[in-house]
């Protein structure tokens, strides 16, 4: 079950040199819920993410892990509770996956970093839940996109951390296995109490798998909450800066998003006339 550990920020501002990204941002994550941060490109969200996960430091505000300053906190303590999976990680030259999977493990060792049967167990069950155990030998470097895509799925899964934070995990993997990881981040959620925080550029697969939803445009938050509540017309407008319809997904039940192209606006418009 989950620890019930607690990530927020306040008065959060990140900035890339003198490029400011996002600005005097409060957010605090629902613990043991499956929270996805949605915007259009270079709207900060990935920056959030990075800023949340101690990747960057914040040049005002800070962020906390359990009500202290995560930036002054050990690395390795940090490690134990929150696991992080960036944007385009680079693996080492020839390393295997088995080898990958099992860097999650660090944290969890000693000084001497000595193996035991619970990591072996822990790798094992990375392996299986994300669909690669038959790849366990091959080197990371033979593998399709989508295939190393889940190989650090797995590595961040084996950490076996009470807190997740992925940016953008579906990238470079077809529907099928998109809809397999979330799925699996969802189970992790339902079924062990982790709190997963997820970058994700499908609006439609944000609705559907979110329990919270945070919506950004130009580094600040528009609006978050059931996606239910937040997803509208106008909100997907503001943010996207897109015309559309919100629909009821006849799967979920949750919003769907329908956009309306130039094209599609014109033929909506002739139809009308018509009638």
């Amino acid at each position: 079950m989950s620890l019930n550990h607690q990530l927020m920020a306040a008065g959060l501002d990140l900035a890339y040199g003198e490029r400011q990204i996002v600005s005097a941002l409060d957010v605090a994550l629902p613990p043991g819920k499956l929270t996805v941060i949605v915007g259009a490109n270079a709207c900060g969200k990935s920056t959030l993410l990075r800023g949340l996960a101690r990747l960057l430091t914040p040049k005002r505000g800070a962020v906390y892990l359990d009500g202290k300053p995560i930036h002054q906190m050990p690395t390795r303590e940090v490690a134990t509770i929150l696991g992080v999976l960036p944007q385009s990680p680079i693996a080492p030259d020839a390393i295997s996956v088995a080898d990958l999977v099992g860097r999650g493990r660090y944290p969890h060792q000693g000084w001497f970093r000595r193996w035991t049967p619970e990591d072996d167990a822990a790798v094992a069950d990375a392996l299986s839940a994300t669909d690669i155990a038959e790849l366990a030998d091959r080197s990371v470097d033979e593998l399709s996109g989508g295939q190393r895509q889940r190989v650090w799925i797995a590595m961040a899964l084996a950490q076996e951390t009470d807190l997740l934070l992925l940016d953008e995990p579906t990238t470079f993997l077809d529907i099928n296995h998109q809809v397999e990881v979330l799925d699996l981040l969802t189970d992790l959620v339902r079924n062990r109490g982790r709190t997963v925080v997820v970058v994700l550029h499908d609006l439609n697969l944000a609705c559907r798998y979110a329990d919270h939803i945070v919506a950004m445009k130009a580094g600040r938050i528009v609006a978050e909450g059931r996606p239910a509540k937040v997803i509208t017309e106008d909100v997907v407008h503001d943010v996207f800066g897109m015309a559309s319809r919100v629909v009821l997904d006849p799967v979920s039940d949750t919003p769907m998003i329908v956009p309306i192209g130039r094209h599609h606006t014109a033929a909506r418009m002739a139809v009308s006339s018509r009638a």
